[in-house]
């Protein structure tokens, strides 16, 4: 996370917003073997997230994507950067909501903005204490203006297709005037 960006600081707890719509439960392998090490059945659903989350932030806040390390399938526990955005896992012996708590409270130190997108309620009645202001976003709210943003991309999208063009619409005023002449219109 860079100490100085002039966005305002977005945290995501990302698998409160998993768990809170249908937009990623689908998304959720809930028939995997859990005795294979390299299968994680949330590995679809947080590549979904983060790609929302990443074109939710885009220009407007620096995003963080904190999971509960307990689902996390890198034993490091590494930050990792996807899409422009930081994703962190929580250590051993450590929540995603102290994690959470701990990124909120250190952006407020700093005099920094900050939004907290979850819809624990624990989370967002503790990493909203104290000096400073955090807005709080609920989870099924931020995926409601995801899917918005998704349903205007897919419009314009539509508007920029080309519809389909008659031979009269690929010729020249000139050419086309003259077929006309030569079939008596």
């Amino acid at each position: 996370m860079s100490q100085r960006s002039h966005h305002e600081l977005l945290v995501v707890d990302g698998y409160n917003v998993m768990g809170a719509t249908p937009r990623y439960e689908g998304l959720i392998d809930e028939h995997t073997n859990p005795k294979a090490f390299d299968t994680d059945p949330f590995v679809r659903a947080r590549e979904a997230l983060i790609s929302d989350v990443a074109t939710f932030a885009q220009g407007r806040y620096e995003a963080v994507v904190v999971f509960d390390g307990a689902q996390n399938p890198d034993p490091e526990r590494a930050v990792t950067h996807e899409a422009g955005i930081s994703i962190m896992f929580s250590r051993a012996g450590e929540s995603a909501d102290s994690v959470i708590e701990r990124l909120v409270t250190e952006a407020r130190s700093a005099g920094r903005p900050v939004s907290l997108v979850t819809s624990d309620n624990t989370i967002r009645a503790t990493a909203g204490y104290g000096p400073g202001e955090v807005t709080r976003i609920s989870s099924a709210l931020l995926v409601h203006e995801i899917e918005r943003v998704d349903v205007e991309v897919e419009a314009e999208r539509e508007e920029q297709r080309p519809g389909k063009m008659t031979i009269e619409d690929r010729i020249s005023p000139e050419m086309r005037a003259k077929l006309w002449k030569m079939l008596g219109n």
